[in-house]
């Protein structure tokens, strides 16, 4: 998590980035959003429940035609090499300080990251509302609410 820190006290701020996919899926956001996570020097785990949405994630990893995203299911031998992690748990064994939820499913023990991206369609937006909601009533949250416009991402919040 990061420090926000004053002369006084130093608090840890969680900041939690709410991605509306409202113009692509998620498949053709998540490997910019990931290119830019690993370009900052973090390590990423991507989280779904969903097997089939994590196999359509990886191959869409592998796509890309002008960076290399290398990935890996967890559960391999190599799981702490790797620069992004794709899992069904929060267990970050590649030692990731951010956290793509990929399903648009908040998990208790997400705080434990430095930066979680919270990545969420129409069909999730009830379930996304009701995450700002609780995550405001909670001391040490930094929200941020990016919407798609055009090829790029707005902060609306």
């Amino acid at each position: 998590m990061a420090c926000a820190c004053s002369i006084a006290s130093c608090a840890t701020v969680l900041r939690v980035d709410f991605y509306q996919l409202s113009q692509s899926s998620l498949e053709e956001a998540l490997p910019a959003l990931a290119a830019k996570m690993l370009g900052s020097g973090a390590r990423v785990l991507v989280v779904s429940a969903d097997e089939a949405q994590l196999a359509r994630v990886s191959a869409a990893l592998w796509a890309v035609k002008d960076q290399f995203l290398a990935h890996a299911p967890a559960g391999g031998p190599h799981d702490a090499r790797q620069p992004i992690l794709l899992s069904h748990s929060l267990d970050a064994a590649n030692g990731a300080s951010f956290l793509a939820l990929a399903d648009g499913q908040w998990r208790e023990g997400a705080d434990a990251f430095e930066r979680v991206f919270l990545l969420f369609d129409g069909s999730s937006i009830d379930d996304a509302r009701a995450t700002w909601r609780m995550l405001g009533e909670r001391e040490g949250v930094e929200k941020n609410y990016w919407r798609q416009e055009g090829k790029g991402w707005v902060k609306a919040a």
